[in-house]
């Protein structure tokens, strides 16, 4: 197993006291990491990122340039974070009203892609390997492998573990062309069932 280096940091970048940052991890031109904040090994920063207290990010998380992921926000393994997408945490601010003890959190579940410019309105969950496309603006909970677009975002479809829309038969069951993977589609649910062209 190839041993992870220490991360690295371009000198543009500030990087506050009691951060927690992984191996591996690479942090790019004048991104603002915040105190309390913990990213995983192995994540990519690009330009112009802003992580703010209490934001964790899992291993391998990328995050493109001018993202800003505000305190509430959690992304497990494998999350992939757009150019200028966007994150909110309060749900009715005021300019005149304090509102930092009412944070409501999001949660971005293993392996989620959030497209370009997409917004993610907060206390909406993104589920496992779903997928939002370029500029959706997501008002609700979405389901694991799902495809959403639009504003608002709706469902459209379902999505591989690899980045492709399935298409499910008679047989309510589907394989992603690229890794040979099943899935099935049960009672408005998508799970995956094995790979190779075998449900397990």
């Amino acid at each position: 197993m190839q041993q992870l280096s220490l991360p690295k940091i371009h000198p543009s970048a500030v990087v506050d006291d009691q951060c927690e940052i992984g191996r591996g991890t690479r942090i790019w031109h004048f991104c603002h990491i915040m105190r309390g904040s913990r990213i995983g090994e192995n994540c990519n920063l690009g330009q112009n990122v802003v992580i703010s207290p209490g934001v964790v990010l899992g291993n391998n998380v990328k995050v493109q340039n001018n993202v800003s992921v505000y305190t509430g926000v959690v992304c497990e393994d494998n999350v992939f974070l757009g150019p200028s997408c966007v994150f909110t945490n309060v749900s009715n601010p005021r300019s005149s009203v304090p509102r930092r003890h009412q944070y409501e959190e999001t949660l971005v579940k293993e392996g989620a892609t959030i497209g370009a410019n997409a917004t993610i309105v907060c206390g909406n969950n993104i589920g496992r390997f779903a997928f939002i496309g370029a500029g959706a603006v997501v008002t609700r909970d979405v389901p694991d492998y799902a495809l959403v677009v639009g504003n608002p975002a709706r469902h459209t479809g379902w999505m591989s573990e690899y980045g492709h829309v399935l298409e499910f038969g008679e047989d309510r069951t589907a394989i992603c062309p690229e890794s040979g993977d099943v899935y099935i589609l049960k009672e408005g649910k998508v799970e995956k069932r094995g790979g190779h062209g075998h449900i397990g």
